[in-house]
């Protein structure tokens, strides 16, 4: 259904002689500089496909060549949970809709984030329980909550198709719009056991390496959510060989456009920040599917979910940032904007050692 192509490396000396040549000591600008390279190796692959060519003309003048961020966007994926109706949240499920009038309302963590960035935000219903009758949530049910994973699959594998064919409706109006680099948020009771059950069963960990505590779970339900996930794991095993069943399986109507917006989004070769535990999950599940998505993936932040830290391992993933996050909403990603927006900003207008008369001290 996607067709990713992989970065275009023609020019990775070149990018990495501009990073070093600027008047800095050689690295000092630790992940930004990391960071910069990224976007540089996306943005010229972008424009190279864009002249219908397999790479940029060897004349290609790399010192006048700028990086941008242009109208980033935020886009928060809501839906609700079966299994959150057993006893593995301290919130029931009529939070995420609460949630989500908050988030319409311009009350949220992640609104006041938003202005604050001035990213443009979208707020999608996946499959809350209920939706909310408000023109400025997309409507993009897939049901009204997925079902208790524990007891049988999550979804369709039809269900799964048209989440991936939503996620690329908005992507492509996005990216129609003059958009460039989407980032990814989210809210659904129960969100981080699907998020759990899709690392054990792609990473193949024991559920214990994965299950976090939440929003903040006390240890009886701790307790609770680890062996009702110990049993959707059994019930589903044979199916984890395809990450598009296991996300029918275990994943939840939010999870599935993220990664459809991640697929559609490495498509048009735009940069995508991911946010924290549940965001990365779907990256995961993204990159099993096509593995040059992790060219365009920048990972915001650590979480405190205890599965985040070996998650973002088996992407070979360095996060921007480590503020002790578990809130999602995308928040984290928001705020890694400003960083991101830096590594453009120092890429392009840093002098360098020639152009300063300083001397150089690599």
């Amino acid at each position: 259904m996607f067709a990713v192509d992989p970065v275009s490396h023609i020019h990775d000396e070149q990018i990495q002689q501009r990073i070093d040549q600027k008047t800095k000591p050689l690295g000092a600008l630790g992940l930004l500089e990391g960071l910069a390279k990224q976007i540089a190796q996306v943005q010229l692959t972008q424009q190279a496909d864009m002249k219908n060519s397999s790479s940029i003309k060897p004349k290609f003048n790399m010192n006048k060549h700028k990086l941008s961020i242009n109208k980033p966007a935020m886009l928060v994926f809501a839906g609700d949970h079966g299994i959150a109706a057993h006893g593995v949240s301290i919130a029931p499920s009529e939070v995420t809709k609460q949630m989500v009038a908050n988030f319409a309302s311009g009350g949220a963590a992640i609104n006041v984030f938003c202005r604050q960035m001035g990213l443009n935000l979208e707020v999608i219903d996946c499959g809350m329980l209920t939706p909310i009758d408000d023109p400025s949530i997309t409507q993009h049910r897939l049901g009204n909550g997925t079902e208790a994973i524990h007891k049988k699959e999550a979804m369709s594998l039809m269900a799964v198709k048209d989440g991936f064919s939503y996620a690329s409706e908005v992507v492509q109006r996005h990216y129609d719009s003059g958009c460039n680099l989407i980032a990814l948020g989210e809210m659904g009771i129960g969100n981080t056991s699907s998020a759990a059950a899709i690392m054990a069963a792609l990473l193949s960990l024991d559920i214990k390496d994965c299950v976090g505590r939440g929003t903040g779970i006390d240890d009886q339900t701790f307790a609770l959510k680890t062996e009702l996930l110990g049993v959707a794991l059994n019930l589903h095993r044979s199916k984890f060989s395809d990450p598009v069943n296991v996300l029918a399986c275990v994943g939840g109507f939010e999870i599935v456009q993220m990664t459809g917006a991640i697929l559609a989004a490495a498509e048009k070769k735009m940069l995508v920040v991911i946010d924290g535990f549940i965001a990365t999950a779907a990256a995961l599940v993204a990159v099993k599917l096509h593995t040059d998505v992790r060219d365009y993936l920048i990972f915001a932040h650590q979480s405190d979910e205890q599965g985040h830290i070996k998650m973002l391992a088996a992407l070979n993933a360095k996060p921007l940032l480590h503020l002790g996050f578990r809130l999602g909403e995308g928040t984290g990603a928001a705020l890694a904007i400003p960083m991101i927006e830096a590594a453009v900003n120092f890429y392009n207008d840093m002098a360098s050692f020639e152009n300063a008369g300083v001397k150089s001290v690599v």
